[in-house]
């Protein structure tokens, strides 16, 4: 396990490189690319098997890989500015502009989420095409044992399952904690801590919610039913809503709608939902009452699923007598109060379903202790990139803008930083 920050003294023999980046995921890839490719001597490890699996599997195996509606307010961290930078500079357009130099056809799907037309593998194809263009050398697996400062000013050593190296530069784009079972670990958090960088405390995002189970028994019933509603979490200022699909699972409620609410909401916290977020339900109702004798409970089933409305029916015992009048006969106060409950119903999960079922992590490096120009941390050449760093977008494409933009920057860091000094010489 990785010890504190040590310094190494620099033996002969060992292999030299401008920069050495830890994680051949989407970042990692891409940054060695670009940095390649500008003339960078880039030594890429990666301590699993296989390359970018977390893109393979990613948009149900068709890579999400951007939203062409990309911006700062579509991220989430402690320092919710840092990214600006990054994502101004190398924006969806560019990424696109690559794909279709490559020839990968894509399509836009949902709300600016673009998609390729057959596999995420076309976009692990062109990562490693502009890294065989830039020259990088490609370790892996190759796990990374030790890592120490080589001195002053001169870079880092790496003690490898493949021998010791030295760079002027590491960059770690190791990921998150999501979806251990390809492969995450905490070694970019391990790391920073090593060299003093301040974490900001890690969680799951984008992962489905789990309810208190007694509490959940008669919805449990609803597993596999999806409908569109209105998210809401937190109050005031701090108040985020989605209009996206839900779905009910026998533990507790997923879908886009929870997904995205989950990286906001906090243990403790309830998060409203709007049944009906699409139209005026109270109105529907009133316009129904006049020329419908129909029974209220099935009027409702008009709008909104028959098994939501009976799982609805059933656990209200103070609505048994009106769900059995036809509407005409149901009173205006009772109209308005069951339209608001379906408008504001309050839950209060009682977890998530953690890494396992996490697509991204949320917290990480602490970007108040990097440079938003070069993704470089207080440790001199210590860089940091993708996931691993408390950047952490919406579902639709966002994250993956994110390891495209934080590499892109930090590639041209590096490439700065060689043209100011010779070559690596430890």
């Amino acid at each position: 396990s990785l010890g504190p920050a040590r310094r190494a003294t620099y033996t002969a023999g060992m292999e030299q490189f401008d920069a050495v980046i830890v994680g051949a995921g989407a970042a990692g890839l891409f940054c060695a690319g670009v940095a390649g490719q500008l003339g960078v001597r880039v030594l890429l490890i990666d301590h699993h098997p296989k390359v970018a699996e977390k893109i393979r599997i990613s948009g149900g195996g068709r890579c999400n890989f951007t939203n062409l509606h990309t911006g700062p307010g579509q991220f989430l961290g402690a320092n919710p500015h840092f990214c600006r930078s990054a994502l101004a500079r190398y924006q969806p357009r560019d990424f696109i502009t690559l794909l279709r130099r490559h020839g990968v056809p894509f399509h836009e799907k949902h709300k600016g989420q673009m998609f390729c037309d057959r596999s995420a593998q076309d976009v692990i194809d062109v990562l490693r095409a502009e890294c065989a263009a830039g020259a990088v050398t490609h370790w892996q697996p190759c796990t990374v044992e030790e890592v120490a400062v080589a001195g002053a000013n001169q870079g880092f050593v790496l003690q490898t399952t493949r021998g010791t190296v030295t760079a002027s530069r590491l960059v770690v784009a190791t990921g998150g904690l999501s979806i251990p079972k390809i492969g995450a670990t905490d070694f970019g958090l391990r790391l920073a801590q090593q060299f003093g960088v301040a974490v900001v405390e890690p969680r799951p995002g984008l992962v489905p919610l789990t309810m208190p189970p007694a509490e959940w028994a008669r919805w449990s019933t609803l597993s596999g039913l999806s409908l569109p509603v209105r998210v809401v979490a937190g109050h005031g200022r701090q108040r985020i809503a989605f209009d996206e699909d839900l779905l009910f699972t026998h533990r507790g409620l997923s879908g886009p709608a929870a997904l995205q609410i989950s990286s906001y909401w906090r243990p403790g916290d309830s998060i409203q939902l709007d049944l009906t977020p699409d139209f005026n339900l109270l109105e529907a109702l009133r316009e129904t009452r006049l020329r419908s004798r129909k029974l209220l409970a099935n009027e409702l089933a008009t709008w909104l699923p028959t098994r939501l409305v009976d799982a609805w029916i059933t656990g209200n015992v103070d609505w048994a007598v009106q769900w059995q009048r036809p509407v005409a006969e149901v009173k205006e106060k009772a109209l308005a109060a069951l339209a608001g409950q379906l408008a504001q119903w309050s839950v209060a999960p009682a977890g998530t379903e953690g890494y396992a079922k996490a697509e991204v992590m949320v917290g990480g490096v602490d970007t108040r202790v990097l440079s938003s120009q070069t993704l470089e941390s207080r440790q001199p050449g210590l860089h940091f990139i993708g996931e691993v760093v408390d950047v952490t977008g919406w579902l639709g494409g966002y994250n993956f803008q994110w390891a495209w933009a934080s590499g892109y920057a930090c590639a041209q860091a590096l490439a700065a930083s060689r043209s100011q000094a010779s070559p690596t010489t430890l």
